[in-house]
């Protein structure tokens, strides 16, 4: 019984020998070693053989198994080798062809206007809260003493949401980020220095304006704060955004409902080169408004006017965008257009200020 064995291991040694291909190889293997294969069934036979052929007999199927292991594994690996060879050869790289390009991603000017406004105001002292895009009409208009009368309610110019109203009354897309100043007055009361950056919507499209458009505002109250207050936080804002050492601003009185007085905030340019250079110039440009936080908003906001003044201001994030990296056209931030985000975007690794 054991010369038969080793005959047919002999036999199966050859056929391993010959094999040139890895699946055949697989497929011999199988047959012999797998679970149903020939030395498995040779090795179940070892119980029926009169005790004195068992260990002689077990012996000689062991050997057979273990020789057959290292030979399909040798095997395996001269095939796996030649395979690889003739891929080599087979295969070639034209190295005169172009190569794939790789895709770069880039930070939209927003993100990097935004991310330069909040290292900016966080420098600075203040605490950056955030509020939901819909409010309703208490929060968004009339805490911000503008009744309900006031044309900014009108349809032509607020998107109002569909959903049931409440006591204060309809929701609707905030249409400015002024409301987290009430909900910050209400939650942390005074003193406070805050900021807020955030989506707001109006009903209004072209050239500079979106539907959609992006505001930043801050707002301090404490006591004792005046004016003079607010126009050099402003300036120290302006100056490191614009990058401007002793900027000048011009303040023209104005009028909004949440804050008096009103000032619009115009800082100096001139053009060079086809494109504007903020700080120095015999031209003006508005950039933002503020004022004093009028007396009925600190009320709303759960504060003793006469004990508590402050200052706001508010400027567009687009805005600046569109002026500081000389971008003309608003409506492009919002048309995901990569070759424009490749070529107006900021590399993510570039943290300068």
């Amino acid at each position: 019984m054991e010369k038969s064995l080793e005959q047919r291991v002999s036999h199966a040694l050859s056929e391993v020998a010959l094999c040139t291909e890895l699946k055949a190889l697989e497929a011999l293997r199988v047959m012999w070693l797998g679970r149903q294969g020939h030395v498995t069934a040779l090795a179940q036979k070892i119980g029926t053989l009169p005790e004195d052929q068992r260990k002689t007999f077990g012996i000689a199927v062991n050997h057979a198994k273990e020789s057959l292991q290292r030979a399909f594994e040798e095997r395996q690996t001269q095939l796996a080798r030649l395979a690889t060879e003739r891929r080599l050869k087979e295969e070639y790289v034209d190295c005169t062809l172009p190569s794939t390009p790789e895709l770069t991603g880039y930070l939209h000017p927003l993100t990097r206007t935004q991310q330069e406004l909040e290292a900016i105001f966080q420098d600075m002292g203040f605490q950056h809260l955030a509020g939901p895009d819909i409010e309703n009409e208490f929060l968004n208009f009339t805490a911000l003493n503008m009744p309900e009368l006031h044309p900014a309610r009108q349809m032509h110019d607020t998107f109002f949401v569909d959903l049931p109203a409440t006591p204060e009354g309809r929701f609707l897309l905030r249409t400015q980020t002024s409301p987290v100043q009430i909900r910050a007055m209400r939650d942390w009361g005074a003193p406070l220095r805050m900021f807020s950056i955030g989506s707001t919507y109006r009903s209004d499209s072209d050239a500079t304006h979106t539907p959609m458009f992006h505001q930043v505002e801050a707002l301090v109250i404490e006591e004792g704060i005046h004016f003079g207050h607010m126009k050099g936080c402003i300036t120290e804002v302006c100056a490191r955004f614009f990058g401007v050492n002793n900027l000048k601003l011009r303040l023209r009185p104005s009028f909004f409902p949440f804050t008096d007085p009103s000032a619009e905030v115009d800082i100096p340019c001139h053009k060079e080169g086809g494109r504007l250079v903020f700080g120095e110039g015999d031209q003006w440009l508005e950039i933002l408004g503020s004022g004093m936080v009028h007396p009925k908003v600190l009320e709303y906001g759960g504060l003793d006017p006469k004990k508590h003044q402050g200052f706001a201001f508010a400027f567009g994030v687009d805005r600046l965008a569109m002026l500081k990296y000389g971008l003309p056209d608003l409506r492009s931030f919002f048309e995901g257009d990569q070759r424009w985000l490749g070529a107006c975007g900021f590399s993510p690794y570039d943290r300068e200020r």
